[in-house]
């Protein structure tokens, strides 16, 4: 088996690799957006073998020196290779407290505007591809980012976009996120408005006091929903009045839902133009159990997705599956009578199930999971 790649992103580590010996060819390296030519002598002296560059400006002559070696360039778009997840400064940047029409200035309304005009299903041969290679680097610095958590440490909120900043779902999602938080966990959503986005406000709220998120809570509810004009500048407020550097949390949203704003109380922000690839890609990271609240056609998708993967315990055991609203999820819309009967049916095998209104129960469920032990191979 081929070593990994070792992934070159920043000028540190390049001078370290241009300090080694130029008699001993580089090999497999990842060069990340690098720009090559500032050190084209010293680059230019070396051999490569199986290497990759990746929106890196090259000098003059290197592929003479290139063996086995990939070249990505740089595609010309207002988005690229990345080598590190968006933040909401990033995605934002160009946006200005106290003036919201600058929305439509910042990065994020640019690349969503590029992506209506080009097409959301884009036939574009230079344009699908760049989308692609911009997803695979939000993979890889997603990747990255996850190695530094437990796999129980992940946990996952699914639910409604159209959730009230004003109704009680929000306060009791904020509440569970910022004491989930607080224990150690990583909190994830599809990083939109409504459910998702009191998931991560409630992991920006983490080590405050009571009054002080009370306090966020009445900001907020002054653009209850993310129609109103002000609701990404509510945020931004709270964000200057709070500020938080010490607790983080990951939002996972899409330019095909581009109308609803990232929020950003998510501390990184894996921003994808492949929903497929980020609806997946939530449900498979939570590996630590995933908090359902009441939600429409998208949750439910989500969950006989996440099911599917629990019953054939697709990453070697079932995560819990905790949902939020008895009246909701066993009358209103009575999924979890369903899967229930389909259980002890043995239609679904391995599930981890859990109901209750009360947020220390679906706080103790999630807190009360474990991996189990994994079978070693026979040596």
């Amino acid at each position: 088996m081929h070593p990994s790649y070792r992934e070159i992103k920043t000028e540190e580590q390049l001078q370290a690799v241009l300090s080694q010996s130029a008699d001993i060819p580089l090999r497999r390296l990842a060069f990340h957006g690098l720009n090559l030519r500032e050190h084209a002598e010293e680059v230019l002296s070396r051999q490569y073998r199986d290497c990759l560059f990746l929106a890196c400006q090259l000098p003059h002559g290197l592929k003479r020196n290139l063996t086995d070696s990939l070249v990505f360039p740089n595609m010309g778009e207002l988005f690229d290779f990345r080598t590190e997840l968006y933040t909401a400064d990033s995605l934002y940047e160009g946006y200005v407290v106290g003036e919201p029409e600058s929305l439509k200035q910042t990065f994020d309304a640019r690349v969503y505007k590029h992506y209506l005009e080009r097409g959301k299903m884009a036939v574009d041969i230079k344009e699908t591809l760049a989308r692609t290679l911009h997803d695979h680097s939000i993979s890889n610095a997603l990747h990255n980012l996850l190695l530094q958590y437990a796999p129980e440490q992940i946990v996952g909120v699914m639910g409604g976009h159209a959730i009230s900043r004003c109704e009680r779902q929000f306060e009791t999602v904020a509440r569970i996120s910022k004491r989930l938080t607080e224990q150690g966990k990583l909190m994830v959503s599809g990083g939109g408005p409504g459910a998702m986005e009191a998931t991560h406000f409630g992991a920006w709220m983490a080590g405050r006091e009571e009054a002080e998120v009370e306090e966020a809570l009445a900001m907020l509810r002054k653009a209850p929903t993310f129609h109103d004009d002000l609701w990404l500048e509510t945020a931004f407020q709270v964000r200057h009045r709070f500020p938080q550097t010490r607790f983080h949390s990951l939002g996972i949203p899409t330019w095909l839902y581009g109308h609803e704003p990232a929020t950003p109380f998510a501390t990184r922000i894996a921003k994808y133009f492949d929903n497929s690839i980020r609806e997946d890609g939530i449900l498979t990271i939570a590996t630590g159990g995933i908090l359902f609240t009441p939600g429409s056609a998208g949750t439910l998708q989500e969950i006989f997705q996440d099911a599917v993967q629990n019953h054939y315990l697709s990453f070697g055991y079932a995560s819990p599956m905790v949902f939020m609203g008895v009246e909701y999820w066993t009358r209103e819309v009575p999924v979890y009578p369903l899967i229930q009967d389909l259980l002890r049916r043995g239609r679904y095998k391995n599930l981890i199930l859990a109901i209750s209104d009360n947020e220390e129960e679906l706080e103790e469920e999630i807190l009360r999971f474990a991996i189990p032990p994994q079978p070693t191979a026979l040596q």
